[in-house]
């Protein structure tokens, strides 16, 4: 078992741990994909999704000399892409926003508020997101409790689940690794990188009883400890 008092930060992965993002990808996606002809079920739909935005992200893994970073809108933007080509449309202009345009609506689930406002009486809060700042302004204002880090691939300028990432992360929070957890959903884009870096992991499994990676490509890593929310993981810690 982890030894919670050891610990003085908690960084979370935003998306898909405290936001419902696969309801949120499903309500803007599966109308999309209906307009265009294309029935598919929930379960393939966010399986090709994952597909689709990874293969996204890997076009940008920049800075370099050949390429520059590109923005998360810009990524999606080419999820949206990748998704038409792969199933016969090509998606207008208005279209390939849509997915942007919607993120920051996405409601958080049922136990992240109470969830946060509890673990921020003992930890200081923070989230490492694949995300772009503006993007997430609309997410913060969901999430009812102040972080004292917010750190992106927009200011990174790498997207998870580059080592890298948390390497960079780990020097803005000048934390030692033993007191730092990392808590997410995705084994992925998170646990898998950071506990290569040398970090505690909680997997909060939200798609407990589901079949499938759902809209995150699958991974073999192991986290040391998983809950199946994060009022579970409260539990744990004696909160």
């Amino acid at each position: 078992m982890l030894n919670f008092g050891r610990f003085s930060h908690i960084s979370f992965d935003c998306y898909g741990t405290l936001i419902d993002w696969e309801s949120g990808i499903l309500a803007t996606l599966m109308p999309l994909m209906a307009h265009h002809g294309v029935e598919m079920d929930a379960a393939n739909l966010l399986e090709a999704y994952a597909e689709a935005e990874e293969w996204a992200e890997r076009q940008f893994v920049g800075p370099s000399e050949e390429q520059a970073h590109k923005s998360y809108r810009a990524v999606l933007g080419e999820t949206v892409s990748a998704l038409g080509n792969r199933f016969g449309f090509a998606p207008t202009v208005e279209e390939r926003g849509l997915l942007a345009e919607r993120l920051p609506t996405w409601p958080p689930f049922g136990d992240t508020i109470e969830s946060l406002t509890k673990l921020a009486t003992r930890y200081e809060l923070v989230v490492l997101s694949n995300i772009d700042r503006d993007l997430f302004a609309g997410t913060q204002d969901r999430l009812g409790v102040t972080f004292s880090a917010v750190i992106s691939a927009e200011e990174l300028e790498i997207y998870k689940p580059a080592p890298l990432f948390f390497e960079m992360a780990h020097e803005r929070l000048a934390v030692p690794k033993h007191e730092w957890l990392h808590v997410a959903q995705s084994c992925f884009h998170d646990i898998a990188p950071a506990q290569a870096y040398g970090l505690s992991t909680v997997r909060v499994d939200r798609r407990h009883g589901s079949e499938g990676s759902g809209a995150t490509p699958p991974s073999a890593a192991v986290a040391d400890l998983t809950c199946r929310s994060l009022a579970e993981l409260l539990t744990c810690m004696d909160l």
